[in-house]
Formats: C-alpha cells, structure tokens, sequence
C-alpha cells in the first residue's frame, strides 16, 4: 500500500519538487484544497478525510514573504503570513497527529535560514519562520515516544518562484542559490534516514543576492 502524504504549497516551487518527488518514490500525494488562511475550511477538510485515510507524511511546505520596513506592512498581510505560515501548520501538525501516531509517521516543517538567523526587513517573516521552527523541535520532544518523527529543514536562498513579488530574487551566479530539486531530495533523505533529523540548514557555497530595479 502506497504510503499517504500531505504536502502543503504543492502547486509551485520547493513543494510542487516535494510532491513530484515523493509521487515518484512510491508515495500517494493527498491535495488538500481548503485555504491555508481559512482555518474552519482546514479542519473541515482534514476530519472528513480523516474518517477514511490515514496519513504517513505531512509535509508543511506553503509560504509567504515580505521583506519591507515593518511600518509599511498593512495589518492584512501581518494577519496572512502568520496564517500561513505559523497558524496552519500548527493546526494541521494538531489535526493529523492522532493519524500519524497510528503510522509512526512523519512532519516536515520547511522553514528557512532567517529562522536561524536575524536580518533587516525580515521581522515578520523571520517571526513566523523561528516560530515554526521552534515548535518542530518542541513538538518532536513531546512525541518522540509515540514513534512520530519531526524535522525542520532551514533553506537558504533557492531559485523558486517565491521571490516574484519580492524586491530582489538569487543571483544567477553558480552556487550563490539552492534549487528546489535539491531540497526535495533532502526530504526523502530524511523520510529514509534510519533515525530522526529534527533540524536541518541547508546553503549555497557562495552569498549573493540580486536587487530588482
């Protein structure tokens, strides 16, 4: 039986590489549909999948950035990133978990370099990002002894479709940026590891960034 996981931002960038990966390494990808933002839709769609499928993976990929002076950001895109990127992986780690004890399965949390770190502009999202990861390492000492295993995987700099919106984007330099491949590959080293990696941070050889103008 095709083990079951649930990969959070699947449509583009580093978590569409994670599903495609695991689609091709013997994993059946459950798509949920509901809006991260919209916690009710969330748990709605969870329990009723529940009822039916239990869950091996749940993998919290989705993410959003802003790296602008914290005055200038309005209360609704506060209120966004912290859903998306702090609420409802916590929600859903809480809503699968009864699941994921029954498989001794696994959540990987994909966070980022600036939970490791401390940058300018990058309040907000550094914020959701060490939050996240923090409550990986916490949750992973709280269930270790059910069989569940618990990773945050702390990229830096990768060449994804992330910084569209964003005032700079990876230089074009070779080894100045990560490929979202590479990070997908990291994910079902971890998933195959006999024992648990509960954090890991992952670089370029090289720093660059490119500003848009």
């Amino acid at each position: 039986m095709l083990k079951k996981a649930i990969v959070t931002g699947y449509s583009s960038g580093i978590g569409k590489e994670i599903a495609t990966h695991l689609e091709n390494n013997g994993y059946e990808i459950i798509k949920l549909h509901a809006r991260l933002e919209n916690i009710s839709e969330v748990e709605l769609e969870v329990k009723t999948l529940l009822k039916h499928t239990q869950i091996d993976v749940l993998i919290n990929c989705a993410g959003l950035g802003v790296f602008v002076p914290h005055e200038e950001i309005s209360l609704a895109k506060i209120k966004e990133l912290i859903d998306i990127n702090l609420t409802a992986p916590i929600v859903l780690s809480n809503l699968l978990l009864r699941s994921l004890k029954k498989t001794q399965g696994h959540i990987i949390n994909i966070t980022s370099i600036e939970a490791t770190k401390h940058s300018k502009f990058s309040a907000l999202y550094t914020a959701t990002k060490s939050g996240l990861r923090d409550f990986g390492l916490c949750l992973f000492e709280e269930v270790r002894k059910s069989g569940v295993k618990v990773t945050s995987i702390n990229p830096d700099i990768t060449k994804t479709d992330f910084f569209e919106n964003l005032q700079f984007e990876p230089s074009s330099k070779e080894n100045t940026f990560l490929l979202a491949q590479s990070i997908a590959k990291n994910v079902l080293d971890i998933l195959n590891f006999d024992g648990v990696i509960t954090d890991i941070t992952v670089r370029p050889q090289y720093f660059e960034i490119k500003r848009k103008k």
